[in-house]
C-alpha cells in the first residue's frame, strides 16, 4: 500500500503530504471530530514510510489545531471549538475568575467626548486611516521601535484578532510555520488554527520569550514570529533588557522572518517596552490594540508596520469596502487625547497593578509563592495537574482556567498551572479563593 490510501483515506510519501491528506479527509468530512488517526506504526507500515515521518505529520496537524495527541490514546480529529475562548463564562452560583476581562467600571465612558467626532460624514474615496490617528499612532509608534518616520506605515484594523488574521494572510501560506509563545494568547492560538499555519511553541519564563526556544523555532522552518514584549497572556511576563537583547541579536541575520509584537495591555502596563525586531530587519509589524483599556467594544488596533507589511496588510482594508469605522478612529483618538481619559487609563493601571498584588500576597498566606507580574491575571502555580484542581475549584464555585488551555500544542504532561483573573475581587473575596486553591491541590 505504499503511498496510497489507507483505510483511514490517508496517503503519501512525506510529513507534508501525509499531513494535506489528513487535512483534505478531516474537510470532505471522512474523518470527523473526535475520530481516531491511525497509530503511528501503523500509518507508518501502511503506508511504507519512517515513522519519524508520520509523527511529524501528526504534530503539523496539531500545530494546525486539526488534531490532538491523547498520549497512549493516540491522536484524534480536533474541533475548531478545541480552542477556549476568553471571555465571561455563566455558570451558575459560581465565581468568574476565568474571563481575563478588565474592570468595566475602568473602562472611560465615551459620552464626553462623542459629540465631537459625530457630524461629519465619510464618503467612498476617503483616506482608510482617520489622518489624526495615523499621525498620533505613527509618532507613537516609531519612538518606541527606534524606526525612522519614513520607514514606519500604519494601519487600523478591526482589532488585535483581526490584525494577525491579516498579517498571516499576507505575509504566509497554509501550512507555514510561526513561532509562538507556550502558554500563549488564546486568540492567537486560535487564529493560527483556523488559517492553518503551524503552530511552533516557544517556552516563556519570568524574562519572556526563551532565546534557545525561538532558536530550535527558527530551526524548525517557522517563518514568522509573534512575541508579546509586556503583560504576556497568560503568565504576565515581560522582556528583560538582557533578553531582548539576545532575542535582537538571534534574529539579526535573519530579515526574512517575519517579527510580529503584540502590545496589548500597552498604556496599561507599568513595564518599559522592549523590542525584540532588529534595526534594518525587512518584516516587521506592532499591534497595539485599545481593547484593554478603552474597552473591547472599541474594536480597534494600530498597526505600525514596514512598508510592504502594510501594504500586504491593507490588501482588504480599500475605501468602502473593509475600512474601519471612521467614527470609530476618531472617538479612539478623542479619548487617547483627552486628558480626563488619560488620568482614567493611569488609575486603572494603578488598579492591575495593586490588585494582583493583593492576590498573590493572599496566595503566600498558603505557602504559594507568585511574584506580581503585569496585566490582567496571575499565574498560580500548583503541585497537582492544573486541570484536575480546576475541576475541584468549580465544585467549590470558582471559576480559573488551566494552563492547558493555553498552549500552543498537545503536551504528555499536564500543565501545572492555573490562570486567574482576580483583580475585580474584594479582599475578603481573594482570601476565600486563595483559600479554595490551597485547599483543591492538596
Amino acid at each position: 500500500m505504499s503511498h496510497s490510501d489507507t483505510p483511514s483515506g490517508i496517503s503519501g510519501a512525506t510529513a507534508a503530504d501525509i499531513a494535506a491528506s489528513a487535512r483534505s479527509a478531516i474537510e470532505r468530512g471522512e474523518l470527523r471530530p473526535g475520530d481516531a488517526l491511525p497509530s503511528v506504526r501503523a500509518l507508518a507500515e501502511d503506508l511504507g514510510v519512517n515513522r519519524n515521518t508520520v509523527v511529524a505529520a501528526y504534530r503539523r496537524l496539531a500545530g494546525a489545531g486539526l488534531a490532538v495527541g491523547r498520549g497512549r490514546a493516540g491522536t484524534r480529529v480536533a474541533s475548531l471549538d478545541s480552542v477556549a475562548r476568553e471571555g465571561y463564562a455563566d455558570v451558575a452560583g459560581a465565581v468568574d475568575a476565568a474571563a481575563g476581562n478588565p474592570h468595566p467600571a475602568l473602562i472611560p465612558d465615551p459620552t464626553t467626548v462623542l459629540a465631537g467626532v459625530v457630524g461629519r460624514p465619510v464618503l467612498y474615496g476617503a483616506p482608510v486611516v482617520d489622518p489624526g490617528l495615523e499621525q498620533w499612532a505613527a509618532e507613537r509608534l516609531a519612538a518606541d521601535l527606534d524606526v525612522p518616520a519614513d520607514r514606519m506605515r500604519i494601519t487600523v484594523t478591526s482589532g488585535a484578532a483581526d490584525a494577525l488574521d491579516r498579517l498571516f494572510t499576507g505575509l504566509l501560506a497554509p501550512g507555514d510555520a510561526v513561532a509562538v509563545e507556550d502558554p500563549g494568547f488564546l486568540t492567537g492560538i486560535h487564529t493560527l488554527r483556523v488559517g492553518g499555519y503551524r503552530g511552533i511553541p516557544v517556552p516563556v519564563d519570568d524574562e519572556g520569550m526563551t532565546r534557545d526556544g525561538l532558536e530550535r523555532a527558527i530551526a524548525a522552518g517557522a517563518r514568522a514570529i509573534v512575541c508579546t514584549p509586556r503583560a504576556q497572556n497568560p503568565t504576565g511576563a515581560s522582556l528583560s533588557a538582557r533578553r531582548a537583547s539576545a532575542l535582537r541579536e538571534l534574529l539579526a541575520d535573519l530579515p526574512d522572518i517575519a517579527v510580529i509584537e503584540d502590545d496589548h495591555f500597552s498604556l496599561l502596563s507599568r513595564a518599559p517596552y522592549r523590542s525584540i525586531i532588529p534595526a534594518g530587519h525587512r518584516r516587521w509589524a506592532l499591534i497595539r490594540s485599545v481593547s484593554k483599556f478603552l474597552g473591547p467594544d472599541m474594536s480597534i488596533a494600530l498597526v505600525g508596520s514596514d512598508p510592504h507589511t502594510a501594504e500586504r496588510l491593507g490588501i482588504r482594508l480599500r475605501p468602502g469596502t473593509a475600512w474601519v469605522s471612521h467614527l470609530l478612529q476618531r472617538l479612539a483618538l478623542a479619548l487617547l487625547t483627552d486628558g480626563e481619559v488619560r488620568a482614567r487609563i493611569d488609575a486603572a493601571a494603578d488598579h492591575y497593578v495593586a490588585r494582583n498584588a493583593a492576590f498573590c500576597r493572599a496566595l503566600a498566606t498558603h505557602g504559594i509563592r507568585v511574584v506580581p507580574s503585569d496585566g490582567l491575571n496571575v499565574w498560580v502555580p500548583v503541585t497537582n495537574a492544573g486541570r484536575d484542581v480546576a475541576t475541584r475549584l468549580r465544585a467549590r464555585g470558582w471559576l480559573v482556567r488551566p494552563g492547558d488551555e493555553f498552549r500552543v500544542a498537545s503536551a504528555a504532561e499536564p500543565s501545572h498551572h492555573l490562570r486567574v483573573t482576580a483583580h475585580h475581587l474584594a479582599d475578603d473575596a481573594m482570601a476565600r479563593l486563595a483559600s479554595a486553591i490551597a485547599e483543591s491541590d492538596a
